[in-house]
């Protein structure tokens, strides 16, 4: 288990590093949330300390990543005050062929997918074994709602396919907006993303969810054998 962990690690490095040359001098980034962003905040950082690039901000996703960016000197700015972002780099829980994703295993969804909006360039780093041929075979579906009544979702979730259950259970889960997160599961995965994500954003009480489709540009997925890289002109 030891060495399967450490592998995981090493890939997760590879795919942050492989992306942290995408960066230039005077750009505004979009910094995602998880372990796969730990290492690339680390690298960035690296490459500010040595002078490689100057005048680089971010804008994060997370409590965690803006506390992270304050342990590394990585400036942060809001986007009120830079609504548009040269380029985001986040990581992914899955990634399918169509560069559609699910995102929102590390609680930041909501947060996660307003950054992701804003760039013109969205970067996915990743180990390759979130790459799946269909959404919701690998991990659940992070649905994030506000506590008014929440079980009333899930025999709406239900009707859509889905089991929910409540992240946390009797210690429920609270991300940083203040909301609780129900995590979907789909058996065989989930047949319509498109329609799925119409169906949960006319919901009332649903304040987000983790598909996240048509955002990302590239995702850099790190194997054994190297980085794949996709791109979303090459679909």
């Amino acid at each position: 288990m030891t060495d399967l962990v450490t592998d995981l690690d090493r890939l997760k490095r590879d795919a942050a590093r492989s992306a942290v040359g995408a960066v230039e001098s005077g750009m505004v980034l979009g910094l995602g949330t998880g372990s796969t962003i730990l290492h690339f905040l680390d690298a960035l950082a690296e490459r500010l300390h040595e002078g490689e690039i100057a005048d680089v901000t971010g804008v994060p996703t997370s409590v965690r990543t803006a506390d992270r960016c304050a342990e590394l000197g990585i400036p942060l700015t809001t986007l009120s005050q830079c609504p548009t972002l040269d380029l985001a780099v986040d990581g992914a829980d899955e990634v399918d062929p169509e560069l559609r994703l699910i995102k929102g295993l590390g609680g930041a969804l909501l947060r996660e997918k307003m950054v992701a909006q804003a760039a013109r360039r969205f970067i996915v780093i990743a180990d390759d074994s979130k790459r799946v041929r269909r959404l919701g075979t690998r991990s659940p579906l992070p649905i994030e709602v506000v506590a008014f009544e929440w079980r009333s979702h899930l025999p709406f979730l239900e009707a859509l396919g889905g089991r929910a259950v409540l992240r946390g259970g009797s210690s429920p889960y609270h991300t940083d907006n203040g909301n609780l997160v129900l995590d979907c599961s789909f058996e065989g995965g989930i047949e319509s993303p498109d329609s799925l994500d119409r169906a949960l954003l006319d919901r009332a009480g649903i304040v987000e969810h983790g598909l996240f489709l048509g955002l990302a540009t590239e995702a850099r997925l790190a194997g054994e054998d190297g980085i794949i890289t996709l791109a979303r002109d090459s679909q």
